[in-house]
């Protein structure tokens, strides 16, 4: 058997043996014509009743749609063809027949619901833009660890059933472990301080996050991918946004040149950004309450607000992005450090209207974490005493980041949910497939 050809690489006037499913049969009497679609592309398969055998024209008789399909023949030249090229079967041989009618339309033009292409993922992902999303996701990921391991950052991996949490205590997973009490990992923010503190200094982790909040939103689910930094001897959070505004772009960059194709299937123009403006949360406020968007000084934002504050960003700077610095101390965790009584040296990315990454300058002064723990009714040495132990015996001023891969491809590529940029997401009511 000749060595398999992927449709992006058919050349014309070659012989080709193709592997595919089938997009679509047209039959016009005395012509058929068949579009063949393998992970690369669609291509055109031309049979002629007058030039193909008898048993090549009952075989594309039976076919259905995204059945399982091997093509020999030759290439030429069409015009008419999608790219300009179409197959002239010598062979056509069924592999796996696929029952008709298909559970979900994955047409380009399918109305499905997304709960129930969520059900028929496996069908889902056949339609060409919905694989894009994750064809872009994975170059996301090759060139996040490319990017920190130019950084001079150590990838590590760490726990994912832990004692305890670093968040909310309601957002936790409690899970059956032996005789003792353990929960799904809601972040990696404690190991990642640890192996700082250990001396490594600039670590990362890519890996699974849990969190168990009963959010029925378009921008929440229960797991998803983490994208995590710590940086040690910073000098404060601003070092933190310098190294996050570098990733920024140097992802945006690498999708931009490896994903032109994608990109042009979901209709996405990236622009790589210059530089992202900074504004304190007092600023993102007197901006929104221009608008008419009142927002108390200790609350956060909501999915509202940062809408609204990435439109007015974009007209004022002329930008997708923003960092939102200086959160109230009132709603951020007690290891971020205060720079005053009310405001934290924290921030939020914005992009596109929508938070893509927390991060912050953390307290490590052992004497001021265990009153601002205490501050928030936790009692350092007893609740968390391997966290305590960490700034015990010297730790170097630090701070890190926490994004979401799911967010940011929702962002990037201005998705409506974000369970589009998830392979079979979770949230709290699904659990299959």
């Amino acid at each position: 058997m000749p060595e398999r050809t992927y449709i992006q690489d058919v050349k014309t006037g070659k012989a080709v043996l193709l592997k595919g499913w089938i997009a679509d049969v047209r039959d016009l009497g005395a012509i058929k014509f068949v579009l063949l679609r393998d992970k690369t592309g669609t291509i055109q398969i031309t049979a002629s009743k007058k030039k193909c055998d008898a048993e090549i024209l009952k075989c594309i008789n039976d076919l259905t749609r995204e059945s399982v399909v091997m093509v020999s023949g030759k290439s030429v030249k069409n015009a008419q063809a999608p790219n300009g090229i179409e197959v002239l079967p010598t062979n056509v041989e069924l592999v796996s027949k696929a029952e008709t009618p298909l559970p979900i339309d994955i047409s380009a033009y399918g109305k499905t619901a997304i709960d129930k292409r969520l059900d028929w993922r496996f069908l889902d992902l056949r339609q060409p833009k919905n694989a894009a999303i994750f064809k872009i996701s994975s170059k996301i990921l090759k060139h996040t660890a490319n990017f920190f391991d130019s950084e001079g950052f150590i990838s590590v991996n760490t726990p994912k059933i832990t004692v305890c949490g670093v968040e909310s205590g309601a957002d936790l997973f409690p899970i059956v472990y032996f005789d003792k009490e353990a929960f799904l990992a809601q972040s990696p923010q404690i190991y990642k301080q640890m192996m700082v503190a250990a001396g490594f200094e600039r670590v990362y982790e890519i890996g699974a996050v849990y969190r168990a909040e009963k959010s029925h939103t378009t921008r929440h689910v229960t797991e998803f991918t983490g994208i995590d930094m710590e940086m040690g001897f910073i000098e404060d959070e601003n070092d933190i946004m310098d190294a996050v505004e570098k990733f920024v772009k140097y992802i945006v960059e690498r999708v931009k040149k490896e994903c032109p194709d994608e990109l042009k299937l979901l209709d996405v123009k990236l622009e790589i950004p210059k530089k992202i403006p900074r504004i304190t949360m007092k600023e993102a406020k007197e901006m929104l309450a221009k608008k008419g968007k009142i927002l108390v000084a200790d609350e956060d934002l909501d999915a509202e607000g940062e809408k609204l504050l990435g439109e007015l960003v974009k007209e004022k700077y002329k930008s997708d992005f923003v960092f939102v610095t200086r959160y109230p101390w009132a709603k951020r965790p007690f290891y971020h450090m205060k720079p005053d009584d009310k405001t934290t040296r924290s921030f939020d990315l914005i992009w596109n209207g929508l938070e893509v990454a927390t991060g912050a300058q953390r307290e490590h002064r052992y004497e001021i974490l265990k009153k601002q723990a205490e501050e928030k009714g936790v009692k350092l040495d007893g609740a968390m005493p391997e966290y305590a132990a960490i700034f015990r015996y010297g730790c170097p001023p630090h701070g890190g980041v926490g994004l979401g891969l799911a967010r940011i491809l929702e962002s990037m590529l201005k998705l409506d949910n974000v369970r589009e940029a998830i392979l079979l997401p979770r949230d709290p009511e699904r659990l299959r497939p």
